[in-house]
């Protein structure tokens, strides 16, 4: 266990390393060493360097990498979507009944729930006086809610404290969560799961915690960049769940939003931008965690 908690604490490090655009900034420097002793081979590793690292500040490169790479699933529209507000209906419908006969409605388990990834927070935010989402959560969470609202399907958050704040006094995505939705949405969390550190440990926490109490569909938020990884995380914990407990596995639904297009005219894809960079970083990571297996 501590060697798990010693390799997980290396990887935000590690990863810092191999995504851009350290390597393109190392191939930079093998040329430049190259050229005095190896003229042409130098400047080509040079040249090819500076190209990467250009596109790897674009965000033509990032919408290229989530639509062609990534591949993540559509947003939810049309069918599922009406699909989970015919579940979202009959299950509130049931709660006047329940409470008629003298039931609790919270004891009620709903067909389907909805639960948002974590995506960061920030220990002590100096305008607010205490720990606030980071941009991906906050984003997650509010539509998360909007989802909540137009189906009627109760809400949940999944987010502990990441690896590189492990060690350090934080309060958790999941807790902060459920402050923020109750403070500003008005809506209060119905699941909470602060203990997960990584996507992996986020789906293998929630599938638990769900499928436990009988729900049969996870419904599951995040950015489009992440979804492919996340989804593929929590498909595989249903089906350990499965296998564990003999049921018959939870279905996993893809919430996927926030995803990247165009910035405006064609030549500004294709020009280095903030957003660019730190888009294409952020499908690099995605890919480095399904290539490793995260």
């Amino acid at each position: 266990m501590d060697f798990l908690h010693l390799a997980g604490a290396w990887k935000p490090v590690i990863a810092a390393l191999l995504l851009p655009p350290v390597p393109w900034m190392l191939l930079i420097l093998i040329g430049a060493r190259l050229i005095l002793p190896r003229r042409g081979l130098g400047f080509f590793i040079l040249l090819t360097g500076w190209v990467l690292l250009w596109l790897s500040c674009c965000t033509g490169v990032a919408t290229w990498l989530q639509n062609r790479v990534l591949r993540p699933p559509p947003a939810i529209l049309g069918s599922t979507q009406d699909r989970l507000m015919r579940l979202g209906r009959d299950y509130a419908r049931q709660q006047p009944a329940m409470k008629r006969h003298g039931q609790d409605a919270l004891n009620k388990v709903p067909p389907a729930g909805i639960v948002v990834l974590g995506g960061g927070v920030v220990p002590r935010a100096p305008e607010y006086g205490v720990a606030d989402l980071a941009t991906p959560s906050a984003d997650r969470l509010r539509y998360g809610v909007w989802l909540s609202r137009q189906t009627g399907l109760p809400l949940g958050f999944s987010g502990g404290v990441g690896w590189a704040q492990k060690g350090v006094q934080v309060a958790s995505e999941a807790e902060t969560a459920a402050r923020i939705s109750e403070e500003q949405f008005g809506v209060r969390l119905t699941w909470v799961e602060s203990r997960s550190a990584d996507t992996r440990e986020n789906a293998m926490a929630t599938v638990s915690m769900l499928a436990d109490q009988g729900v049969h569909e996870i419904v599951v938020v995040t950015q489009a960049w992440h979804m492919p990884r996340a989804q593929r995380a929590f498909e595989s914990a249903a089906a350990v769940w499965a296998g564990r407990t003999g049921k018959p596995a939870p279905v996993i639904t893809p919430a996927p939003m926030g995803f990247w297009g165009r910035d405006g005219r064609a030549v500004l894809d294709w020009l280095p931008s903030h957003s660019g960079m730190m888009n294409v970083r952020l499908a690099s990571h995605e890919l480095l965690g399904m290539l490793s297996g995260n």
